[in-house]
């Protein structure tokens, strides 16, 4: 498993095991459990997700030492302030059962979430957190943040998948040395991607799976993918990308694959963003 060095030093994997939708309770222990035992250490989740316990329970109980372990939850945009930081960071630690976090990340540009990365600079600057970051900030947000932040964000986590590409972005990010992560690095299964004929004629080479060339065509961008799956066989599949490597030619073929534009969701739609501001988690 190869990582990538943060902008304040902090070694983190280029892949991790997310469990967005994965059901609290012995669904979402068990898949951590076995995520855990197949090799992966970054593990992700948020406040949400609504399971941080069962991650918990998990990560206690996979006989793995902490300090091995890179574990990521999200605050919700129901507590973006500096006073809703506060209670939401603490809730969340209580929940996971740990001392510190590896990473800590704003879900969403939404609400006063500059008072809440307030707070997370100062719990990073206290040790509480290994490294701060965001999620779903686009170009503009990213840099506004950028510019105006006392700590540097480390991460934007964000929608990255061979149909979403997001070259500028990228671009953007690592001009503020932020290191990128791609949620839905499957692109939630649509646009045919487990058997899109570009990825299978590449994997056909390497003996690999549609899925393990996106992960590979992605962590190959210096991104960081954290795939989700309930089933053991799939984590296994998942993590075994660090035996090969894609070629020019090949990354240049899948950057063919791009649409331009987000199918899975609209960040831009008010009634988008309507929605998650109302979404309440407590």
């Amino acid at each position: 498993m190869d990582s990538v060095k943060l902008n304040n030093g902090v070694e983190m994997p280029l892949e991790g095991f997310g469990v967005f939708q994965v059901p609290d309770g012995e669904v979402c222990k068990k898949s951590v459990l076995d995520a855990i035992a197949s090799g992966y250490r970054l593990i992700d989740t948020a406040a949400a997700y609504m399971n941080e316990e069962a991650v918990g329970e998990a990560i206690k109980e996979s006989g793995v030492n902490r300090n091995d372990l890179f574990v990521t939850t999200k605050l919700w945009t129901q507590d973006a302030s500096y006073e809703g930081a506060k209670a939401a960071f603490e809730s969340s630690i209580n929940k996971l059962g740990l001392d510190y976090l590896d990473l800590y990340l704003i879900h969403q540009p939404i609400g006063d979430y500059y008072g809440a990365y307030r707070y997370m600079e100062e719990i990073y600057k206290e040790g509480r957190v290994r490294a701060i970051g965001v999620c779903n900030f686009y170009p503009e947000r990213i840099t506004d943040l950028a510019l105006h932040a006392t700590v540097m964000p480390q991460v934007n986590q964000v929608e990255l998948h061979p149909f979403f590409q997001q070259e500028k972005a990228l671009i953007n990010m690592k001009a503020f040395g932020i290191q990128p992560e791609a949620w839905g690095p499957f692109a939630e299964g649509k646009h045919g991607i487990f058997t899109n004929p570009v990825l299978s004629e590449i994997g056909k080479k390497y003996n690999k799976s549609n899925a393990q060339v996106a992960l590979r065509w992605n962590v190959q961008r210096g991104v960081v993918v954290i795939p989700k799956s309930t089933h053991k066989e799939r984590m296994e599949e998942n993590i075994d990308i660090w035996d090969f490597a894609l070629t020019e030619a090949e990354m240049k073929k899948i950057s063919t694959l791009d649409l331009g534009k987000s199918y899975i969701v609209d960040h831009s739609d008010p009634e988008f963003i309507k929605m998650i501001s109302t979404m309440r988690i407590h």
